[in-house]
């Protein structure tokens, strides 16, 4: 509950900030990071390198929804917005390291993965509870029919 709900706030936010020209010099910095993400985007390798602007808007309304989605969307899609979030941190490390950037400029990105990561963990452990005891019931059930008849 607590961290799907801020994690889902986070990533909202997040992605809203690199949609909005909030402040100038906080954008033009955000732009500069943006510039240097392109250079190493891993379809680079493929000849594909987005335009920073692009990719900017992409990272942001990719965070936005998925964001929104984890704080307030049904089951499936909160799972899905998590998955497509822990793959955007993990690109987003991997950024950071081809950057060389040191270890305090990746922390953030490496938290919200371990978070997000046990977010998944969490929900998967709710989904085994819920198969386990549905099994539970109809297993006597079944067992007990076998003999009546």
């Amino acid at each position: 509950g607590a961290l799907r709900v801020l994690l889902g706030g986070f990533f909202a936010l997040a992605g809203a900030a690199k949609l909005s020209p909030i402040s100038a010099p906080a954008s033009e910095q955000m732009k500069a990071l943006f510039v240097q993400f392109a250079e190493v985007f891993p379809l680079k390798l493929f000849g594909y390198q987005p335009d920073p602007m692009n990719y900017q808007t992409a990272v942001g309304w990719l965070e936005l929804l998925a964001g929104l989605l984890l704080l307030v969307g049904p089951p499936m899609l909160q799972e899905m917005s998590n998955l497509l979030l822990t793959l955007l941190m993990m690109g987003a490390i991997f950024t950071l390291a081809a950057l060389k950037e040191s270890l305090s400029t990746c922390i953030p990105a490496i938290v919200c993965l371990g978070l997000l990561l046990l977010l998944n963990v969490g929900q998967l452990l709710g989904q085994t509870k819920k198969v386990v005891r549905s099994s539970r019931k109809k297993i006597p059930g079944t067992f007990k029919e076998s003999w009546e008849r």
